[in-house]
This record gives C-alpha cells, structure tokens and sequence, in this order.
C-alpha cells in the first residue's frame, strides 16, 4: 500500500517511531510497504543510539542518506546500527536510499518517520519536500491521537487506536506549477476528489472546482506574493464529490519562489482529514460566525461578533479579541468588560476602554503568533501569569492569520477544566481564519470608506444647475456590502436654445475599477452632449468609447435631451430602465422608451431615439436597478413602488419626493442613482432668429443692419447700440481666422438677449494677456467682455460657437415668435 502511496516520492517503505513517555527510546508504532527494502527494523531505539531515526529525532532536522551516504553511515559504526539494508527484493544495497524525519508539532518532539526506497542518486530536492510535507501530516495525526489519549490512558506510547493508521494511506502528493497553471498529482488526490485519473486534465481549475466555493478564497490566498514561501503552510479545507459527500481534507504545501520573489511552483501533501470532520453543530457555527463577520463593518463590530460566537458555545469563561501592532498588543474587545476578570498585567495597562499589553511580558503568546498556529494548553500548564489567569482551565491562543502575516489574536480562556479533542481544535482554526480576513477587511473598509466618498464626491456633480422651467434633484447612496464606491451616475446638462440633457447610467459593479470607467463615460456624455450632437449621437459615441477602453465591464445609460420650453423630450435608452413619470392628474406610467444594447457591449450598433411631450407639472424620474431591483425584491415590483411614491407625491417639493423614494433603500447590496425632474415649463417663450453671414467685403455692415431691424421689432431699443458693437467684434472675428460658414444667432428670453456667432473652427478664441494699444488687432474680445454680461465658447460639431449675453431691463412682451 505504502509503495502506492509514496510512489510519486520514490519511497517503498515507510515506519513511525513515536517517543515513549520516559523520553529515552522511540518506539516502533507503524510499519507498512515493502519491508524487503529495510527490513529488521527494531521494535525500542534508544534515543541516544546511532541510527537515522535517533539522530534525526536529536537534531529536530532531516536526515537524507543516499546509497553511498548509507553505506558509509553504516561503517561508521557497524556494531551499534539499528537497521540492514534489504536485498530479498531483488534491490542491490548500492541503490536503496533513505530519509528520517522527525515529526513535531509545534514545539514538541513527538517521534520520527522512516522512509526508503530504491532510488539510486537520492531523494531530490522536490521528493524530500514532499516527504517532509508528509511527515507534518504524520504529526498531526500523532498529536490528533495524544490529544485524544491525554489523561486516559497509561501505556507508555500514544499509539493509535485499534483501527486507525497514521500514514496518510488515505492522500497523495501534487506539484503545482504557477505559470503555466498545469497540475501533476498523484492518482490518491484524485481518487480523494472522486476524479478517474483518465479524465483529470491536469488543470487546476479542474481540482479548484471540486472545492466548497466558500474555501476557494483561503485556498488561493496560499499563493498570495507577499507570503513567505520558506515556511510550510497548512489549512483544512471542503470538497464535494460527484455523489454529493461532502468531506474534509487537510492541505500542506510549500511555496517555492523564482528569482524576483514570485510564486512559481507549490508542491503540497493532500490526505483525508475524517478527524477535523466537524458534527452538524460545529458547521453551522462556522456558518453562523461567517454569515455575522461578512455583515460586520469595523474592527469593534468584528471582535465583537467573535465575543459572542465563541464564548456562549464553548461555554467559555472569558474571550480576548486583538490587534497586533508592531510589538503591542491592542486589545480591541474584552468579554467580560470588567478589569477585574483579567489579570494583573492586562489591568495594569487598562488605558482607556481596553488595555494594551506588550508582546514581549509574554513570550508564550509571542512564540504562538511567531508559529502561526492555534495552540491549546491544558489545565495547569506552565503558563506566565499574564496568561495563566485568562484559563486556568484551559487556554485558547488563536492566532489571527491575514495576506500571510498575523494580525492579531484571540485568546479563550476557562475557569473549570478543559479538555480539547481533535475537532473543537478545527472549529478554533476555522474561526481564526475567518476573523483575521474580517480584520484585515473592517481596516480596509474603515480606510476605504473615506476614500470610497472622496472618490463619489469628486466624480458626480457637485451642484446641479438652476434650470428655467424647471427643477432637478438627484440622489447617490453607495452600497453598505462592499466598497462603498460604484459605478452609478447620473449628470444635468445645459444646452443651447433652452435645452438640457438629463443622463442616468450604471458602470457594471461597485468597485474602483466601475467608479473610474464611470468617470470617464460622464466626462465623455457632457462633451459629446456639449458639442451639439443629437442624443442618439451622444449615446453612439459614449458606446464606440466603451468599447475602445479594452475593458470587460459595461455600462447602461438613459439620455434625455429636453426642450425646455416646447416640453418636447427625445429619449435614448441603453440596456437601462425605461424612465417613469408622473402626469399632473396624480397618474404614473412607465414610459415606453425603444432601446439598444447596453455600452460597451457592440461596436456596430444603432441607439434609436423615442419622442416625448411633457406638459407643466409633469415629474420625470429616471432610476438605477439598484433602487428597483435586489435578491429580495423583484424589478416589477421595485418600479411599481416608484410608481406609487409617485402617485401620492407633492411634486410642489421634488426635493421630498427623492427621500421618499429612497426611504426603503436601506440594505443595499448595489448603489442607487436618482435623478428626478419637475418641469414647469417656460412663463415665457424666447424669440429666436438667425442669419447666415456672407463673405463680402461689407460682410460686417449686413450681420448689423439684419441685427438692428431684428431688435427692433422686439422693441430692444435701449441696448442696440452695444448689440451692434458686440455683433461687430464678433462676426469680424469669424471672418478674419477661420474659413467656412458663418452663422449669427440672436436668441431675446425675458432678461437677456443672447449673441452666437457659430463658425467652422475648432479653435477657441483666446484673449490676448498683454495689449499693446497701437496694434490694430486682438481688442475684440476685451471690448466683448468689458460690454456684456457674460460670454464663452463651447463646441459644435465641427466648429464651435461663440457668444455673449446682455441684460435687459424689465419690460412686458407678447409671447410670440419672430
């Protein structure tokens, strides 16, 4: 059986010498496979005696003796050598080659493993890595029976019971290589993961998709680059096989590095793990403290939940929770809260709400945190005060194991004796795992969530502007699962000629990667939009953007271009949730809107635009899914409760309707935008008129005297002369440095009359820093500033315009056109 099972290390034999309780001989306990090999092993070795065994056992380091080392060993000492090298198997004693390794556990000798084989040249270096590998699985089992024999037993040796073996016959060994991401394992492994070898394709994601999705993460975090790849590194982990059995198995392995420091190859021992099975009540305790961790947001919510997970159900006497900062301990939850239920070092440290206490006045906890592994100490044991007080029944020291370095700790203490088995010692590992992640992950929260709200703050609109004819209010709420940063947004856009465009759009995810495309798909919408292109064009541009990112996420959009003052709404919908509105009548409706694919998704595709009225009073809102939509309530549902805030809202306060739209949104597991719009409507309809400026030497004069007439008959008679001058300025400007067609636009609203000069060049004008007043040239921007109200440049499609705004003094006008 043991030359099947060790065959992938090259070895045919294998025994166990366990340490007898005198401490003065190893007894032989186990022996299987070819016993040809290195047959009259003795029953009782001294440990003082000369054999690979005892002086394995001595030095606490491996002993590897290949066939000459062997033979020399042997001369050595011919006389006192425990041990003759087989030859019944048809094995020259020139090939077989052997190993002794002791086996420890934490800081304990428990005995050595055996080992040979006919390998000629030695075990290499990967072989005895893996039997090294094999030889902690060996002690864990050894201590898993002395635990459960401690205190009942009065043989001499912790042998195994009736029955129970501590090889790993039940295992095998695999040697993972990281780069190429291909597998070889040994026929066991499979065999424990119900795979037929013939079927097994050496990919690891074939043997990763056997494992409990829930212990994937720790099984990957194995490889992570920040671990050390010296020390050997051991989990228990669930499988679910074919059938339907879920089992436990227990993982040890080594990472080796390549030259920059990086994972490249994983050679690791798998057996069966029956022992750490957990019963029912322990895995629903797993699952109980997980299902709080995942919930719990800050470092005092973590410790906690961890509080009141252990103590209650081990019947603990006390629980400790901390943090471990360069050689402090910082406690961060103590239960009992009282000084006075701790010791004396704990008490005299107590600062503030918790003590701190320094690592260094406990060297027993220093050593558990420095191994990494959970240690248990029995009642009585030989224990510094600081500690011994905490359980003088019984000790849990938990280390808390995060990104490969410890994190902190959690101790567990009882005041009445205590006896640990194998399987409370499997719960306490599980539980220190998933509280070291919950550490790391509350201070990456508590650090994350100002910046995730730094981050929102800068990439959505701070203000949304003033709107005439109307009034808009928009809502974000990050997710409370996660980083509270996503890829919502939502946007308000003036427009020329009374327009605005209205965006709402999600970015696939909640994370730092959606928040980004989304800042840059709302910078690319507000330019195109800017820019003069019809809302299917904006839409068609953002989505050719999207998909020239290379990236794998996508993003929905609703955009609405909106006549202010007609009312008349032209609606472009990507992958999004149609709009819902609200009539004057107090009735709502879901607003049949055509759309196209979601951004990012087709290059080659059309966005078809639908056309709207809306009448004053009327209450456009436009949502995200993670309003309407979550794993406890359905889409149809979520609209039709907008619906019905809709229904019984007072559009007269938008500002109201917007919190009660959110008022359910309180466990979010996606963020919410909201953009709601009341439009009211114009009091007063602006005139507009344009005209289409030749290029004649008297150009200038004609742009004038079409721009007098018209203000005129708008009865502007107080400002025309500064209109004229600024009229002037800026169509010479137009004419003198760019070529193409030139546009005069002259737009009267009721305080302002408005002055655009559209033209063929992309170029902004610049105003000159520096005038030199005997130059002919570059004053017309100065005389245009220094006479209106305001003026700018914005882009068109092909060109740009410019403009300039004048005031008007308060008068009565008819509501007509020119």
């Amino acid at each position: 059986m043991t030359r099947d099972s060790f065959a992938f290390c090259g070895a045919e034999l294998a025994a166990v010498y366990v340490l007898a309780r005198d401490g003065e001989e190893l007894h032989l306990t186990e022996i299987t496979g070819d016993r040809s090999v290195l047959y009259g092993l003795p029953a009782i070795l001294a440990v003082a005696s000369h054999s690979p065994a005892a002086e394995a056992f001595r030095s606490g380091t491996p002993l590897w003796l290949n066939p000459e080392e062997l033979a020399a060993y042997v001369e050595s000492d011919p006389h006192h050598f425990t041990g003759r090298v087989g030859r019944g198997a048809g094995q020259s004693p020139a090939k077989i080659s052997v190993g002794a390794l002791p086996l420890q556990h934490g800081a304990k000798e428990r005995g050595c493993l055996i080992v040979a084989g006919g390998v000629p040249d030695g075990f290499n270096a990967d072989r005895r890595a893996l039997l090294e590998l094999y030889a902690d699985q060996v002690a864990a089992g050894l201590e898993s029976v002395a635990a459960r024999v401690a205190g009942r037993t009065t043989t001499t040796t912790a042998r195994p019971p009736l029955g129970r073996t501590l090889m790993p016959l039940q295992g095998g060994a695999f040697i993972l290589e990281l780069g190429a991401g291909t597998m070889e394992a040994h026929a066991h492994v499979l065999g424990l993961l119900g795979i037929p070898p013939e079927q097994f394709d050496g990919r690891v994601e074939t043997l990763l998709a056997c494992a409990v999705p829930d212990d994937i993460p720790a099984l990957m975090a194995v490889v992570e680059p920040n671990r050390e790849s010296a020390a050997t590194q051991q989990m228990a982990f669930r499988i679910r096989r074919p059938n339907g059995e879920l089992r436990w198995l227990g993982l040890r392995c080594r990472v080796e590095s390549d030259a920059d420091g990086s994972p490249a190859r994983v050679l690791g021992v798998v057996a069966d793990a029956a022992y750490l099975r957990p019963s029912a009540d322990e895995v629903s305790a797993v699952q109980r403290l997980s299902a709080k961790l995942a919930g719990a947001t800050t470092i005092r919510d973590v410790s906690q939940v961890v509080a009141g997970s252990l103590r209650e159900p081990l019947k603990a006497s006390r629980v400790a929770v901390a943090e471990l900062e360069s050689d402090r301990l910082v406690v961060t939850f103590l239960d009992p809260p009282e000084p006075d239920a701790w010791p004396g070092v704990w008490r005299s440290e107590w600062r503030s709400e918790w003590p701190d206490a320094p690592t260094n006045d406990l060297p027993t906890l220093q050593s558990a945190l420095r191994e990494g592994h959970v240690s248990l100490w029995p009642p009585g044991a030989d224990l510094e005060p600081g500690l011994a007080g905490i359980g003088p029944g019984g000790l849990a020291v938990l280390p808390l194991p995060a990104d490969g370095r410890m994190v902190g700790v959690c101790l567990v203490g009882w005041d009445e004796e205590h006896r640990f088995g194998p399987e409370e010692r499997s719960l306490l590992t599980a539980t220190a795992g998933l509280v070291g992640q919950a550490l790391t992950r509350a201070h990456a929260l508590n650090a994350g969530h100002e910046l995730a709200r730094m981050l929102q703050r800068s990439l959505l609109p701070r203000k949304l502007p003033e709107l005439p004819g109307g009034e808009a209010v928009a809502r974000y709420l990050p997710a409370t699962v996660g980083l509270a940063v996503g890829g919502d947004w939502y946007d308000v856009i003036p427009l020329g000629d009374g327009h605005v465009a209205l965006v709402i759009g999600d970015v696939q995810g909640h994370s730092a990667g959606a928040a980004t495309i989304m800042g840059q798909m709302r910078t690319a919408v507000r330019a195109y939009a800017v820019e003069g292109h019809p809302p299917d064009v904006v839409v068609a541009r953002a989505n050719l953007l999207l998909v020239g990112m290379e990236t794998d996420l996508f993003a929905t959009c609703l955009y609405v271009d909106l006549d202010m003052e007609e009312g008349i709404a032209r609606f472009v919908r990507a992958g999004h949730l149609p709009p819902v509105v609200r009539h004057p009548d107090g009735s709502t409706e879901e607003l049949a809107v055509e759309g196209g694919p979601p951004l990012g998704v087709l290059a080659d595709t059309e966005f078809p635009m639908t056309e709207a009225g809306l009448i004053p009073g009327t209450l456009l809102a436009m949502v995200t899914d993670g309003l309407v939509e979550s794993a406890q309530l359905h889409l149809d549902e979520g609209m039709g409760r907008v619906r019905d805030v809709l229904r019984s809202a007072d559009p007269a306060d938008t500002g109201r309707v917007a919190d009660e739209l959110l008022s359910g949104a309180s466990h979010r597991d996606d963020d919410v935008a909201l953009l709601l719009l009341r439009y009211d409507g114009t009091r007063i309809r602006p005139m507009r008129t344009h005209w289409t400026v030749w290029r004649l030497p008297n150009a200038v004069l004609h742009a004038r005297r079409f721009t007098a007439r018209t203000l005129r008959s708008w009865s502007v008679v107080a400002e025309l002369d500064v209109a004229l001058l600024v009229v002037s300025e800026l169509v010479t400007n137009a004419i003198a440095h760019t070529q193409g067609e030139v546009r005069l636009d002259l737009t009267l609203s009721a305080d302002r009359l408005r002055i655009a000069v559209n033209d063929a060049s992309p170029r902004t004008p610049v105003k000159p820093a520096d005038v030199n007043w005997e130059a002919t040239g570059g004053r017309g921007l100065l005389i245009v500033e220094a006479t209106t109200a305001s003026w700018g440049s914005v882009p068109l499609s092909g060109g740009k315009q410019v403009w300039a705004e004048l005031p008007l003094a308060p008068r009565e006008r008819l509501a007509k056109g020119p």
